[in-house]
């Protein structure tokens, strides 16, 4: 019985395969229709390659057509499923543009979102597709506000800036572990500043402090006549490191870096005393 079995198994998917090739080299106005039919079982089936391969023959024959509309929206998911999120994001927003009253546009603009959204690098790569799938994720939202689509849209749009939060915050502390430690605080500084609710803020607000007191104590002292009087460039760089130990135990006083900010801000302040004596 196994072996009639696997018989009849070889037979049918030699005999499918047939078909197929069948298919693809039909040619004239019924094959046409054919090939859509064929095209869609595959769909349903999951075999997107194959289905994506009849479809593609066939969607010049189409334009203009009511049956264009369902080819187009099939013919899109196939790119989807195959994993080409290039062309499967032109052609959702083809669709999209092509059938505004369709009721799978909103659907389609998502899936070109989405598209977008599986373009995205890795954090420590260059982040300009992370951005454009980001604006047009954020257009979806804006656009479709009813859609079931929404709540995962808002979901992907946090994890991508997250990915961007992470990019910033890694070439920061990557300044700090080179000793490049100007580049660091000003880094530090700026994402501090765009990214205010952060969950990396602690640790942002760490190495910053963890900067600009190496920068101050690694500071050779030199002297510049202003106006007011005399300045001193490390005791401007401490007093900065100052004001950071201050701003962080004042945000995290419980902060698992509490004990070594406490060791900064006390090296920093008996090497401000040097300087209550200078004139």
């Amino acid at each position: 019985m196994k072996k009639i079995f696997y018989i009849l198994t070889t037979f049918a998917v030699f005999s499918s395969c047939s078909e197929y090739q069948k298919a693809l080299k039909a040619d004239g106005e019924g094959a046409i229709a054919e090939k859509f039919k064929m095209g869609e079982a595959l769909y349903k089936e999951g075999k997107f390659a194959k289905a994506n391969r009849l479809f593609a023959q066939i969607v010049p024959n189409y334009r203009g057509k009511p049956q264009a509309e369902k080819l187009m929206y099939l013919y899109s998911h196939t790119f989807y499923e195959m994993g080409d999120y290039y062309v499967a994001g032109y052609q959702f927003e083809r669709f999209a543009s092509s059938y505004p009253k369709s009721e799978k546009v909103a659907e389609a603009s998502f899936l070109s979102a989405k598209s977008a959204y599986q373009l995205s690098p890795v954090y420590s790569k260059d982040q300009t597709e992370t951005k454009e799938a980001i604006e047009k994720l954020q257009e979806f939202i804006n656009v479709y506000t009813e859609s079931n689509n929404v709540s995962e849209a808002s979901k992907l749009v946090q994890e991508l800036d997250f990915k961007l939060e992470k990019k910033a915050y890694e070439t920061a502390k990557q300044y700090n572990q080179i000793s490049d430690y100007p580049a660091s605080v000003r880094s530090f500084d700026n994402f501090i500043f765009e990214f205010p609710g952060s969950k990396l803020r602690e640790d942002a607000l760490y190495y910053r402090l963890d900067s600009a007191y190496k920068l101050a104590l690694n500071s050779i002292e030199v002297k510049r006549t202003l106006q007011a009087g005399l300045v001193y460039l490390k005791k401007e760089r401490l007093e900065a490191a100052k004001e950071y130990s201050d701003a962080f135990k004042l945000a995290y006083a419980n902060s698992k870096y509490i004990e070594d900010v406490n060791e900064m801000a006390s090296e920093i302040n008996d090497e401000l005393k040097n300087y209550s004596t200078k004139s």
